[in-house]
């Protein structure tokens, strides 16, 4: 336990009481609270450990302005409602507090709130660090001490988590990913054996970060994480919050930064959540219009109202600060951005301006990536926003909406529609791969391939590749190849990346079993040659956001389907020749005119033998002829393969 010294001005009354009239907060504190603007909320409300009189005990504090009484319950009185009753703050900020002597680490506890016409409700604390595994839905007093061993990491992690530098996340949903029982939903893995597992195989595969799908806690496992209700509390499912530090740190030690998804756009109706908090209102906007979200059966945050501002990016902040979060993916910011996020005409009404941004939720988000930024500026926000909203990566003083990067929806369409044609026909629609680098350059883009792809019958990565099983392999290989080649960061999904054969499903754990049949187990190869080319090669992700980063090389072969690109980095000595070849045949002598030395060596082959390709197909010593002396420009002969990508160097 940690002391905490009570403020100067506090007082105690009747120390008999079963709830002493002591608190935390400050009248600057209920101030910001109420302004919006107090981000470290985690601080004081919920439940702390505090010494007062010389006596250890917990103090609570929870926001219910509708309630007529808020009183705590749990084991450690029999559940018995109203038996120790917090009392309401004198400034009706609607605030209820007090310090329970004795009461200790551990212990499960609800509020019981009598609220508004009467209403009675048993509610989970908003702030609490701990709960119970679901299906109980209790909050547990806990405290937040843990030993950090990831000093370097966090000294250095600047450079890992910049723009300039290399991006390949692996996203992972913590409970299937591996499980102890391949089959049973009901059994996982703990934060402890996770990291024994998924630590050196991400280090292995090379890539520089994962994202992982929400572990803040939620009731329904079928929500993927997504309908949270623990906004300041990892999920108990693998363990205590001290057991997913030491993920954190483990993941730190072997150089991968952690992006933890978050999701501050919708909260689900379970009775002991956010909704409906203190028999109104009291976290969602009233107006159902604005405050119901269709598609997904779940309650809008009220972003116009102070203090749910400050829940929210206090919860941001707390993940960044307490778990040393690298940055956060946050979730579904078109439905934030858009009053009429699937809304038909009539279901919304338009901001005071006449449109249709929802204005509060603009200035939420902008507030939002301005205050991590600001507090934590070795850190990255990445949004995930499907629509052609301007500025979602720009800074904020340049009129954008301040995250670092934004997820290239356009380019994961357009790229997953070629491929899925029989390669015939690519000839006639080249434009679905070259149109992404015409608006490229109007945000920081990372790629997805995610989980929203391999679900709801829409097949997994491998069966949406045409042809027979060498084609939909080598067809698969040369996707990854032009993923990891374009500018840009680059996200793939768990199982992606060996080619699982069956849509993801969160119930059972990844077929790992296909990794004993080499056409898996050779792709997976493939995927880790191209992570740890992107980490090795600085044209890859030097100036992969700036337009001198890219050039375009050869687009007039598209009856041929053959694509040329180059990837440019500070030094013209590192630069890269990309080319990929999108049919199944292999085309030998292939002429490519370009600047730059007389001497080229193949760096990577998608067609090699140890990727599953024929091995055929390659270039020792690619030709060179200068055919322009003034402009050094070479004319290069190389042997493309069937399916395949080259990059020279």
């Amino acid at each position: 336990m940690s002391t905490v010294q009570p403020y100067e001005k506090q007082h105690f009354i009747d120390t008999t009481q079963k709830v002493w009239n002591y608190s935390l907060l400050t009248d600057e504190d209920i101030r910001n609270f109420q302004n919006g603007t107090h981000y470290r909320l985690y601080e004081k409300f919920g439940s702390h450990p505090v010494k007062v009189l010389d006596k250890w005990g917990m103090y609570f504090a929870v926001w219910a302005p509708n309630a007529t009484s808020v009183s705590v319950k749990g084991n450690f009185n029999h559940w018995k409602d109203f038996e120790y009753e917090l009392h309401p703050r004198w400034d009706k900020s609607g605030v209820w507090e007090g310090f329970i002597p004795g009461f200790t680490l551990g212990e499960v506890y609800k509020y019981h709130i009598k609220g508004f016409m009467g209403i009675e409700l048993d509610k989970g604390d908003p702030f609490a660090n701990f709960w119970e595994k679901r299906p109980n839905t209790a909050s547990i007093t806990w405290d937040m001490y843990y030993e950090w061993k990831d000093e370097k990491w966090m000294e250095t992690r600047k450079k890992h988590n910049s723009l300039n530098a290399p991006w390949s996340v692996y996203e992972v949903h913590l409970a299937s990913w591996m499980r102890p029982d391949k089959n049973d939903e009901e059994t996982y893995n703990t934060y402890d054996q996770i990291a024994e597992r998924l630590v050196p195989y991400v280090k292995e595969m090379g890539f520089t970060h994962v994202e992982l799908m929400p572990v803040m806690e939620h009731p329904f496992d079928g929500s993927w994480g997504y309908q949270g209700i623990g906004y300041f509390a990892p999920t108990s499912r693998f363990g205590s919050p001290q057991d997913f530090m030491a993920m954190v740190d483990a993941f730190h030690e072997a150089g991968i930064g952690v992006i933890l998804d978050w999701v501050p756009s919708h909260f689900p109706y379970d009775s002991h959540g956010l909704f409906m908090y203190d028999g109104t209102h009291t976290y969602e906007y009233a107006d159902m219009r604005k405050g119901y979200h269709p598609d997904w059966n779940s309650y809008i945050f009220n972003y116009k109202r102070g203090e749910v501002k400050s829940f929210l990016i206090s919860s941001a902040r707390f993940w960044l600060d307490k778990f040393h979060a690298d940055g956060l993916r946050v979730d579904a910011v078109s439905s934030m951005l858009k009053l009429n996020y699937s809304r038909n005409e009539g279901q919304w009404e338009p901001n005071e301006f006449g449109g249709d941004g929802n204005l509060e939720a603009i200035a939420f988000i902008k507030d939002l990536n301005e205050t991590i930024f600001r507090d934590f500026p070795d850190v990255q926000t990445i949004a995930e926003e499907a629509t052609d909203w301007p500025g979602v990566s720009k800074p904020t003083f340049e009129g954008g909406l301040g995250f670092g990067m934004k997820w290239m929806m356009g380019w994961m369409h357009d790229t997953l529609r070629y491929f899925k044609r029989d390669p015939i026909y690519r000839q006639f629609h080249q434009d679905e791969l070259t149109f992404s680098m015409m608006y490229y350059y109007d945000e920081n883009f990372m790629m997805p391939l995610s989980h929203d792809e391999v679900v709801h019958g829409k097949s997994p990565m491998i069966y949406k590749m045409p042809g027979d099983e060498w084609q939909k392999f080598a067809n698969l290989r040369l996707l990854y190849s032009y993923m990891f080649t374009h500018p840009g960061g680059k996200l793939l999904f768990m199982g992606d990346e060996f080619g699982t054969t069956t849509e993801w499903n969160y119930k059972s754990e990844l077929p790992w079993e296909l990794l004993q049949f080499e056409p898996h187990s050779k792709l997976k190869a493939c995927v880790a040659a191209l992570c740890h080319l992107l980490r090795n090669e600085p044209a890859m992700y030097e100036r992969q956001f700036e337009a001198g980063g890219f050039e375009w090389v050869d687009l007039n072969h598209h009856h041929e389907s053959v694509i040329v690109y180059r990837r440019k980095g500070h030094k013209p000595e590192d630069d890269l020749l990309v080319l990929l070849n999108m049919t199944p045949t292999v085309r030998r002598d292939w002429k490519v005119t370009t600047y730059g030395k007389d001497k080229w060596q193949e760096i990577f082959n998608s067609d090699d033998k140890q990727f599953w390709g024929t091995g055929d197909t390659y270039n020792p010593e690619p030709g060179t002829k200068l055919v322009d002396e003034e402009n050094e420009l070479y004319e290069i002969t190389v042997h493309l393969p069937a399916l395949g990508a080259v990059v020279l160097k």
